[in-house]
C-alpha cells in the first residue's frame, strides 16, 4: 500500500458506491476502488477512474456515470453525511461502541478493551 498521490473529492466515489450497493455490487466495488486508490494510487475523484472500476466489477459504467453526472445519490449520500454530524461523527474511519466513538486508527487493544467493557456493561 503506497500513499496516494492526491487526495481525491470523494463525492462521486461516494455517490458511485451508492450506484453499486443499488445494482448489488458493493463490496466488490468497494474493493475495486480501495484497490485503485491506495495500491493503482490512481484519483477517485475522477469519472473515468470510476468508470474503469466500475467494469472492473461489471457494473454498466456509463450509467453510473449519468447517474453521478446528475447527482442522481447526492441527496442520499449527503443525508448520510448529516447523520454521521448529529452523532457526533466528524472524520473516518469512525467505530461506536456502545455510547463510546473511536475516530481514526487505533491499536487492537484499544477495541478489544471497550468492547470488553460494553460487555461487562451489559
Amino acid at each position: 500500500m503506497r500513499p496516494p498521490l492526491v487526495t481525491p473529492n470523494t463525492m462521486y466515489a461516494l455517490e458511485a458506491t451508492e450506484y453499486a450497493q443499488q445494482h448489488g455490487k458493493f463490496m466488490e466495488f468497494h474493493h475495486a476502488a480501495y484497490r485503485a486508490y491506495w495500491d493503482e494510487r490512481k484519483d477517485l475523484g475522477q469519472l473515468d477512474v470510476l468508470a474503469e472500476v466500475a467494469r472492473s466489477v461489471s457494473l454498466d459504467a456509463d450509467e453510473m456515470i449519468q447517474c453521478l453526472e446528475t447527482h442522481e445519490f447526492s441527496s442520499r449520500v449527503t443525508g448520510q453525511y448529516q447523520e454521521a454530524l448529529q452523532y457526533g461523527i466528524r472524520g473516518i474511519p469512525t467505530f461506536v461502541v456502545g455510547n463510546l466513538l473511536f475516530t481514526g486508527a487505533h491499536p487492537y487493544d484499544i477495541f478489544k478493551s471497550a468492547i470488553n467493557q460494553y460487555l461487562n456493561d451489559q
